[in-house]
């Protein structure tokens, strides 16, 4: 199929189209000849952000790069159906397999389908999704939650990571959404994804503390594991402890260090909840980290004002951005990826022996 031309609006005061499209050429020319898109010119590759960038590129009309990008993981995916943590070309610099970044490739391809809606080259990744998402659940807890990791020597973490999870969530509806796309049924995905999804709504203790990190905050919202009247009070509850009023978004809560990117996730969360203007508001902050080129700096530490790490800018920062003002402007058919209704519901499903009462809860997203 020929590629579509991109369509991303720009937003009036924050962004022009032709800013965007600087940022989408950043990547496209950071991308490597073997499809790799690494965190910076010489940097290392993980899967999990190599896909978002890929996912950017798409809305921006980069399908060609979009879809090498995809290609490289299907040629180094690993026989069990993972990948290493980082890469640098074909080198392995981080030998540790973590099951959230494995399982993102079906958010991104799903992402892809229904931008291009290239039936396609789907159907040819979509062994490569099979193959990530049966390694994934391989480490589902009788709890629900996923052990968050393997190390170097194969041993898998004995704890679940609560961001993690909540993206695999998300990333386990998508290839559901996928399978069913291919009239191709993966029952196992959609129960799987019911447990996790109570888990994450209902058992927070089951996961490491990191409550200190602002995505342990709005992933669950983000994922679309919690939703409605409890999401919203979520982020109430959590805003003065991780928005840095005028800055945007603290990674860490111990810190005035603020990331682009978890700012740019914050904004697709906050229109996930329909609070388009405190979205746009926090999205116009990351114009302080913003280059000539198009490319973001990955964070800024105040009150010194200072970058950091010093000078470095990421792939992943520029990409959350452009699916932050794809969502904000609903460009592409893919922008409304993270609100309700855009991938399949599930049942939620209690762990063996839970004793809440879930009888009127049928449902974690509507249909």
């Amino acid at each position: 199929m020929a590629d579509v031309v991109s369509t991303m609006a720009g937003i009036p005061g924050i962004l022009t189209p032709e800013q965007v499209e600087r940022s989408a050429s950043s990547l496209a020319t950071l991308q490597r000849p073997d499809g790799q898109i690494p965190w910076f010119p010489g940097g290392h590759t993980d899967a999990w952000n190599h896909v978002e960038a890929a996912m950017a590129l798409t809305v921006t009309g980069h399908l060609e790069e979009a879809r090498q990008a995809y290609r490289w993981l299907q040629d180094c995916q690993l026989g069990d159906g993972s990948w290493f943590n980082y890469y640098v070309g074909s080198t392995v610099v981080d030998a540790r397999l973590d099951t959230n970044v494995c399982a993102y490739v079906a958010t991104g391809l799903f992402h892809y389908l229904l931008v291009t809606d290239d039936v396609d080259f789907v159907a040819s990744m979509f062994p490569v999704v099979d193959q990530a998402l049966e390694f994934v659940l391989r480490w589902q807890l009788p709890d629900g939650t996923i052990r968050w990791s393997l190390d170097v020597t194969g041993h898998a973490e004995s704890y679940s990571l609560l961001t993690g999870s909540s993206s695999i969530f998300h990333a386990l509806r998508c290839g559901v959404a996928l399978a069913e796309r291919l009239d191709v049924t993966r029952l196992s995905w959609e129960l799987a994804a019911g447990r996790l999804g109570h888990a994450i709504a209902h058992h927070r203790g089951a996961f490491a503390p990191k409550n200190e990190f602002a995505m342990d905050w709005y992933y669950p919202i983000f994922s679309g594991a919690l939703t409605g009247e409890a999401a919203e009070n979520r982020i109430r509850d959590g805003w003065e402890t991780h928005v840095m009023e005028g800055y945007g978004v603290r990674c860490v809560s111990t810190n005035d260090w603020v990331t682009a990117a978890e700012t740019a996730e914050c904004v697709l969360t906050l229109d996930a909840l329909g609070w388009t203007s405190q979205a746009l508001d926090l999205l116009s902050l990351t114009s302080r980290h913003r280059r000539e080129d198009g490319s973001y700096w990955t964070g800024i530490a105040y009150p010194e004002a200072v970058t950091f790490p010093f000078e470095e800018t990421t792939s992943y920062t520029a990409a959350a951005i452009i699916l932050a003002v794809d969502a904000l402007t609903s460009c592409s058919p893919a922008s409304g990826l993270f609100r309700d209704g855009a991938v399949p519901a599930v049942v939620d499903i209690p762990e063996p022996g839970c004793t809440l009462n879930l009888t009127d809860h049928v449902s974690r997203t509507n249909n």
